[in-house]
């Protein structure tokens, strides 16, 4: 059923257009994903511009004139499984030596996909700081909308920065997903933002697959608000349901997360130990496709 939910949804997808250029679909982006247009409007008047390329060496190759550096890893640790989200006194610190203060305007893109940009959007308000938009299309959208590229590194004024405690209205852990497993809440949805493949190899059960490609056009902008919305809407998700996104290590699923609270959905959470975490534990349940005479397996350690 799953798999016949997403080919509907691709088709879907496919009817309406695939160039962000759709007839008769607003184009509104929603309340923190912008163009590069409106972002470069932003930056003139104040806003400090973030570049979340994966690495500091796709930042020294490349990035906007202006733009500091917050790379992947400096808003994840290795513990307790890789990727996991920093703690608080180490997310005030990345905010401090990159120049941000508590009521800065944070404009963020990335060249992939806006995976490390919705990472660290996802790390930022998940730790209070709301004032912050990530650019749809990223790094080639800029440059295309006029951006000037450089390799210089800016002098940055460290700031003072005080960060508010997790909001665990954004973050789900191993026992949010489980708890909804033993305890099922009708309008709670575990979503798998991977690929069909992966999807298909095991997922956490009753996941629904929406990979989190489908949030994008081909030209790696962002899909506005509304199609966000129709799309997620056709898979069975509504507006008001609590949402627990995952993928691997969860910096797909936090692309997801931008995309959807930028849609309106207000009930969204990343799984950030992911399917990495959930599939390391052999107590732990895992979902194959329908096709398997035994759809949900468990490992023979577990006792249930």
């Amino acid at each position: 059923m799953k798999k016949l939910i997403f080919l509907m949804l691709m088709i879907s997808v496919l009817v309406i257009g695939v160039t962000g250029c759709t007839a008769g679909v607003n184009s509104d982006l929603g309340e923190y994903i912008i163009t590069a247009q409106e972002a470069l409007e932003k930056v003139e008047a104040g806003a400090l511009l973030v570049d979340a390329q994966n690495s500091a060496e796709a930042y020294q190759e490349k990035h906007l004139q202006g733009a500091v550096s917050i790379t992947r890893n400096m808003v994840m640790t290795s513990e307790p499984v890789v990727n996991s989200l920093i703690d608080l006194e180490t997310f005030e610190g990345v905010m401090e030596a990159a120049g941000i203060a508590n009521d800065t305007e944070v404009i963020i893109y990335d060249n992939n996909k806006t995976m490390d940009s919705g990472r660290l959007f996802w790390t930022m308000v998940s730790y209070g700081h709301d004032n912050v938009k990530v650019v749809s299309g990223g790094l080639e959208a800029l440059v295309a909308a006029g951006a000037t590229v450089s390799t210089e590194v800016p002098e940055v004024t460290p700031s003072s920065y005080t960060g508010t405690p997790l909001n665990t209205d954004h973050y789900a852990s191993i026992d949010d997903v489980i708890d909804q497993l033993n305890y099922p809440d009708p309008n709670t949805v575990i979503l798998d933002t991977r690929t069909p493949e992966e999807f298909e190899a095991g997922t956490i059960p009753t996941s629904i697959l929406i990979p989190f490609t489908e949030n994008l056009y081909e030209d790696g902008t962002m899909m506005p608000a509304q199609q966000i919305r129709i799309m997620y809407k056709k898979a069975g998700i509504e507006e008001d349901d609590t949402v627990i996104a995952y993928c691997k290590t969860s910096v797909r699923a936090a692309q997801t997360f931008v995309a959807l609270k930028s849609a309106g959905y207000e009930n969204v959470k990343v799984y950030d130990g992911a399917y990495t975490e959930w599939e390391s534990d052999p107590a732990l349940p895992i979902q194959l496709p329908e096709e398997n005479e035994a759809p949900v397996i468990s490992n023979e350690q577990d006792a249930s």
